[in-house]
């Protein structure tokens, strides 16, 4: 897996339940805070330690993985960044399930309607629930960047009582019972925010802690800020361009850079990539300073046990190289046999050559775009060396050339 870089597809689907309807009151909706979803019962099963669940990344660099749900196989995101976890709407339509209530949810990109369904079973590894519910939300493709959407987010709801084991570099995680330490690790705070249900830790940057910070694995970038936190940490003069993240409501443009120096808890790393939100964006909408995203977990093994009030940290291979920067300005999606380009950061080569989003490209110096493209040598050339030319062809058979530069 590379690591998450500027210019490739990032997609975040955090997703904050502040309105959820009551079993009591199906038909309308409460105020924030005063109704939930049934709990169920949740139970570890005797050898979870060793039921490891395998995951994969998705373009949007999330981890997913299967579970089983009613006794049938379906697709799920770990997220972290989810108050309560959240089957897609097309499932529960597919299946006839009967979907109650009516609600609006805080996502990136403004909100969305709920509602909510009755579950008899579902099993993550060693992990077991009988009986509870789940919130039913549109969750689309967008949101990971693959040509086909999940089933399910795995939130907050169903991981939060037991210490979280994230083997990044062996692409596997398992649920252990909390206060395990599996491994030697740097320790950081952990809790769960009493009003917003999701993990919360802090960070320091340019010597003012920012907090509280929201711990999100299903948010693909690395770090990202309020603006009123950049300003905070003093860095607005650093070098800066444009990125765009997708929600679960649509497009997000940030300012985005690479910081020296960021230290989480007792760790510290080096050369992380940081994005900054507009004033009034989703940060601001839920009162956080920010999140800490996969992009910046991937560098570890990751234990996140907030019941224990920490999460541990032990770096992987290579944790502080430097974070590959676009060198082209062209971020990009996968539709099928083609690159739609999604966004044209500020100040790059693309933007200078008028290049727009909304544009697809067939072939890359003449290659083929093909469903291998994701995980292949080709897919690093809008990363590539300061100079190389790319050929570039777009679907309607028009070639542009583009050089590449550095330009943050």
């Amino acid at each position: 897996m590379s690591r998450n870089a500027s210019s490739r597809y990032t997609g975040v689907v955090s997703l904050i339940l502040a309105l959820l309807v009551a079993a009591a009151a199906p038909a309308s909706p409460l105020p924030a805070g005063s109704q939930i979803l049934p709990a169920g019962t949740q139970t570890l099963s005797s050898d979870h330690e060793e039921r490891w669940i395998p995951f994969e990344f998705t373009p949007g660099n999330q981890i997913r993985f299967t579970m089983s749900l009613e006794g049938r196989p379906v697709s799920a995101i770990l997220d972290t960044g989810v108050s309560y976890s959240v089957l897609a709407q097309r499932y529960a339509t597919a299946n006839r399930l009967r979907v109650r209530g009516r609600a609006k949810a805080d996502v990136i990109g403004g909100s969305v309607a709920v509602g909510w369904v009755v579950t008899r079973t579902l099993a993550i590894g060693g992990l077991r629930r009988d009986g509870g519910g789940l919130a039913v939300a549109e969750l689309p493709a967008t949101a990971t960047g693959s040509a086909t959407a999940v089933d399910l987010l795995v939130g907050r709801d169903l991981t939060a009582d037991y210490a979280l084991d994230i083997d990044y570099a062996q692409r596997r995680f398992r649920f252990l019972r909390s206060g395990r330490a599996p491994f030697a690790g740097t320790s950081s705070p952990l809790a769960i925010a009493p009003d917003r249900l999701v993990y919360v830790s802090s960070v320091v940057l340019g010597g003012a802690e920012l907090r509280p910070m929201v711990v999100d694995s299903g948010d693909g970038s690395a770090i990202t800020l309020s603006t009123a936190g950049w300003r905070t940490a003093q860095m607005a003069q650093r070098a800066t361009t444009t990125t765009v993240s997708f929600g679960l409501a649509g497009p997000v443009v940030s300012e985005v850079a690479i910081v020296p120096q960021l230290v989480v808890g007792r760790t510290i790393a080096r050369n992380v990539e940081v994005r900054v939100e507009a004033s009034g964006g989703f940060s601001d909408a839920i009162g956080i300073a920010g999140r800490i995203g996969s992009g910046f977990l991937q560098n570890y093994r990751v234990l996140l046990d907030p019941a224990a009030g920490h999460m541990l940290l032990s770096a992987n291979a290579g944790a502080d190289k430097p974070p590959l920067r676009s060198t082209s300005g062209l971020l990009l999606g996968i539709a099928d046999d083609r690159l739609k380009v999604l966004h044209v950061m500020r100040g790059s080569p693309a933007a200078q050559e008028g290049w727009q989003a909304g544009e697809m490209i067939c072939r890359v110096d003449g290659q083929a775009i093909t469903a291998a493209y994701p995980g292949s040598a080709l897919a690093g050339w809008s990363a590539g060396a300061p100079g190389r030319v790319v050929a570039l062809t777009s679907c309607d058979g028009r070639e542009r050339r583009l050089t590449l530069a550095s330009f943050y």
